[in-house]
């Protein structure tokens, strides 16, 4: 009787091993995937700020232009 709970032990603890290995795999897939999303937001963000950056570097331009057609005072 010993050797089948032995057995069933050892089978037990094979079974939970198979399920922690591949919780870890998929938390890893998991894992890799956020940090990816993260890095595209990431690049995404700079993106954007040199894009606000150029815009009001431009409209800062177009304040000191005189508007064509308006009146200069003098």
């Amino acid at each position: 009787m010993a050797d089948k709970s032995s057995d069933s032990s050892a089978e037990l603890t094979n079974f939970v091993q198979g399920l922690l290995q591949q919780m870890s795999a998929r938390f890893q897939v998991m894992s890799d995937n956020i940090v990816h999303k993260i890095d595209d937001m990431g690049t995404k963000i700079d993106n954007l700020e040199a894009t606000i950056a150029e815009l009001l570097e431009q409209a800062g331009q177009e304040q000191q232009q005189p508007v064509a057609g308006g009146k200069e005072h003098s």
